[in-house]
């Protein structure tokens, strides 16, 4: 049985996450004392908890190789959620790749290695890396922007990563996107979200600003985040709690824009209370 919980963090990122009050006061009364860390104290005892839960260590990003070791770390003295073996897979968007050659719809995606040039699409498009969060790093581009696009490019590889270029589908600016959330592996809720991404510029701070409302899932959209997820149980088991958010590409038809299984933000602000007792019951099962 759980009892105590570790909420696992980043120093920036405390006061930031909308989810957490909500969550943690739900804990508190299903008898868990919570303790917030962040993910990289040097003092932190994790062994003084039945698991450590990732939730807001937004700055991972910056120092994946780092992130990845202390988890392990983490994971040796007591449980984790979501488990290292799935947060490595889902750190890396080249997983994309995966998903489309399981024959799930992707937002059309060319991965860029160091060492590749880019190639300039016909129409505007988005560069984001591969490794990435909170649309750092991401930025759209028109054609004729193509010197700093690939200046752009150049600095993600310097950086040691793979860029991903993106058309910048028209349907974003108008319907946004959705996200649908599973808790315990079934589908909880969903949200709809709009990310004012920079044009040929960088995002300051650890997320760009969205615009969220609530959402009432479409039977297909449900389908499509279903199979997304099953593929994930699949390989590693299922996941306590996961984000599948999809858009429309310029033919009309769903597609998976992103997979968010490391610390997701799960709309708690935009849904019912039984969503909180669900995702409770996902992390002290």
């Amino acid at each position: 049985m759980i009892t105590t919980l570790a909420w696992v963090t980043a120093r920036e990122a405390r006061g930031l996450d909308e989810d957490e009050p909500a969550a943690l006061a739900a804990l508190g009364e299903a008898g868990v004392t919570v303790g917030v860390v962040d993910w990289d104290d040097p003092a932190a005892d994790w062994s003084g908890f039945d698991r450590a839960v990732l939730r807001s260590c937004w700055d991972y990003t910056d120092r994946p190789a780092e992130f990845l070791a202390r988890l392990d770390a983490i994971a040796a003295v007591t449980d984790v959620v979501n488990p290292p073996d799935t947060v490595r897979w889902n750190v890396d968007k080249r997983y994309l790749g995966e998903l489309d050659a399981a024959g799930l719809p992707i937002t059309p995606t060319t991965f860029v290695p160091p060492g590749m040039e880019l190639v300039v699409p016909s129409g505007s498009f988005v560069v984001k890396p591969a490794v990435g969060a909170g649309c750092r790093d991401a930025a759209s581009y028109d054609p004729d922007e193509a010197g700093q696009a690939a200046a752009h490019v150049a600095r993600l590889h310097a950086a040691g990563t793979v860029a991903l270029v993106q058309p910048l589908l028209r349907s974003v600016a108008v319907e946004g996107e959705w996200a649908l959330v599973f808790l315990g592996g079934r589908f909880s809720h969903a949200a709809s979200k709009r990310v004012g991404l920079p044009r040929a510029g960088t995002i300051d701070g650890l997320f760009a600003p969205e615009v969220l409302a609530a959402h009432e899932a479409s039977a297909e959209q449900v389908e499509l985040a279903r199979a997304v997820m099953e593929v994930v149980s699949t390989r590693f088991g299922t996941p306590a709690y996961g984000r599948v958010d999809l858009v429309h590409d310029d033919d009309g038809a769903l597609c998976v824009l992103e997979v968010e299984l490391i610390e997701p933000s799960l709309f708690l602000g935009h849904t019912d209370r039984a969503a909180v007792d669900r995702l409770v019951r996902a992390l002290t099962s």
